[in-house]
């Protein structure tokens, strides 16, 4: 069951890139597609949609299809009143790259992209032929402990009652957007076209109800992550990227399970990569993504 959100333009349509939206799993996505090539799956978290991949679309598209979609509840796909556990993600992304005809594809998650991508690789090798993840936690797996001795960040536990955050935040969803791009860039912010895109996509109660779907999902998607690393391993080369605050704990985690694993740490970068040091991601990624589908990662 879904409640549907009105298809609207993009605020920020880098040159090339086509928008479609595509029926898959019991929702509507929409999705942005640039470049011909091996196809590169490229999914956001909280508070973006699929403009966080702006900076880096266009090199990638030189060598790749780039499939950029919304992901459910996000921007201009489908207000969903439910499916935002990472299991159904994943399906999502599956169902998505079928529609597309995609039959391989390099998988990059970023923050609640992360775990259903991760779940997606986990259940689904013969189609995911590399993994990318970043900036977040796969739910309680072992390795997390240094970064969570802080205690969990403030706003899951906000975001996770449900109905209080979208009444509290109501009219003041531009002042909440703002402080995780800020947090998010160490202060220097993110270009205006796609703050304001940001802004509009998470504007309104049934907006902040969907991106907070996730986080009350988050008990739901540790124990799909927890069944899945007890019912095998990760057997894709992997590559796992860190900035601040997450570092290094997100590889931890993966390398009691992962069997081809690389791990970076982007120094002086902040939560969201993409947007704040792309030049410097685009230097991990494509050597990674270039190296072909079943090629060991380089060491680091």
């Amino acid at each position: 069951m879904s409640i549907d959100s009105p298809h609207h333009p993009s605020d920020l349509q880098p040159q090339g890139v086509e928008l479609r939206r595509l029926a898959v799993n019991g929702v509507e996505i929409n999705v942005a597609l640039h470049g011909e090539g091996p196809a590169v799956l490229l999914l956001h978290g909280f508070p973006h949609t699929w403009q966080l991949w702006t900076r880096v679309m266009g090199p990638l598209a030189e060598h790749h299809r780039v499939i950029a979609p919304d992901m459910r509840g996000a921007g201009a796909s489908t207000r969903a009143t439910g499916g935002y556990d990472a299991g159904t993600l994943a399906c999502d992304a599956e169902s998505l790259l079928d529609a597309l005809d995609v039959r391989s594809a390099a998988v990059v998650g970023i923050d609640a992209g992360t775990p259903p991508a991760f779940l997606l690789a986990m259940r689904r090798p013969d189609l995911v032929g590399r993994l990318v993840v970043m900036e977040s936690l796969l739910g309680r797996l072992p390795g997390a402990e240094e970064f969570l001795a802080r205690g969990v960040p403030w706003w899951f536990g906000f975001h996770a009652v449900p109905g209080l955050a979208e009444t509290v935040l109501a009219g003041h969803e531009a002042e909440y957007v703002d402080w995780f791009l800020d947090a998010g860039s160490l202060g220097e912010g993110v270009d205006a076209a796609v703050r304001n895109s940001f802004v509009r996509a998470y504007t309104g109660a049934e907006a902040l109800r969907c991106a907070f779907s996730y986080y009350r999902a988050l008990p739901t998607s540790s124990v799909q992550i927890a069944e899945a690393v007890d019912g095998g391993r990760l057997t894709v080369p992997t590559m796992a990227v860190g900035a601040h605050p997450v570092g290094r704990a997100l590889e931890r985690q993966l390398r009691p399970v992962a069997d081809r694993l690389v791990g970076h740490v982007i120094e002086d970068c902040g939560h969201i990569i993409p947007l704040h040091r792309p030049e410097r991601l685009l230097r991990l990624l494509e050597p990674f993504l270039a190296s072909g589908p079943r090629g060991l990662p380089p060491r680091g």
